[in-house]
């Protein structure tokens, strides 16, 4: 019994020094992004500079939450503190109840949500064709993306851009053997699909990946659980 208690010790410890550095490390990135000169030009880029600001404040609550309990759950397996433990588990189980209660929300709200970046994208379309300095930012990232993913325009093609086109035509345009994903606009050969679609997929894909980590988090949680009321229980039965 001892030696299963001591595995159980010793597992528990290890998990929480991961889980511990994962806090620092999540910590350490979210403050050098606030606080240092080439961070603050990645928050400042775009005109997006108070949401990531939050995104940021954000990052470094759950940095030091997470580090903080992994240090009660360290300093618990090796000093064999039930207070500790106790303390580590509830942590712990609050944070999962709220990724379960975040996960249900965003399954409810997924077609209002997805109406909602619907209507954004096309709300958009006016900056391709403004020409004042805040639709600069956002031609900009879209003619990266078409130039990437093959496509031209938001949400009708090419003629989206407006008087802008020949300014950002170089983006839209296909190989010099264009096929039949090809037209014609205003004396170029550009591609026929519009990029929307194309963001739709990949705001998907993202998505899911978010899904995927948030899955394998709650697995890693319920593992740390389970580890911390077993010592738990067997502490106070010695």
């Amino acid at each position: 019994m001892a030696g299963v208690s001591g595995c159980i010790k010793y597992s528990m410890f290890i998990f929480n020094f991961l889980f511990w550095l994962c806090g620092i490390l999540i910590l350490a990135l979210a403050i050098w992004v606030r606080v240092s000169k080439d961070g603050q030009e990645i928050l400042s880029s775009g005109d997006a500079d108070v949401n990531s600001n939050v995104a940021v404040n954000i990052l470094i609550a759950v940095g030091a939450i997470i580090m903080i309990l992994g240090f009660l759950g360290c300093c618990g397996a090796v000093k064999e503190s039930r207070c500790m433990l106790l303390l580590f588990f509830i942590g712990l189980l609050l944070i999962l109840l709220l990724q379960v209660a975040a996960g249900i929300l965003g399954a409810t709200f997924k077609s209002e949500y997805d109406h909602i970046l619907n209507e954004t994208l096309y709300e958009n379309v006016k900056y391709l064709s403004a020409t004042d300095d805040n639709a600069k930012a956002f031609q900009q990232a879209l003619a990266e993306f078409q130039e990437e993913f093959k496509c031209c325009g938001l949400v009708r093609g090419a003629a989206d851009w407006g008087s802008n086109f020949q300014q950002f035509s170089k983006s839209c345009e296909c190989p010099e053997m264009p096929d039949d994903s090809c037209t014609i606009y205003d004396g170029k050969y550009v591609y026929k699909q519009p990029c929307i679609s194309l963001l739709k997929d990949l705001m998907a894909k993202h998505i899911i990946i978010i899904i995927g980590i948030a899955f394998g988090l709650a697995v890693v949680e319920i593992l740390g659980l389970v580890f911390s009321m077993v010592l738990y229980c067997q502490i106070g039965n010695k």
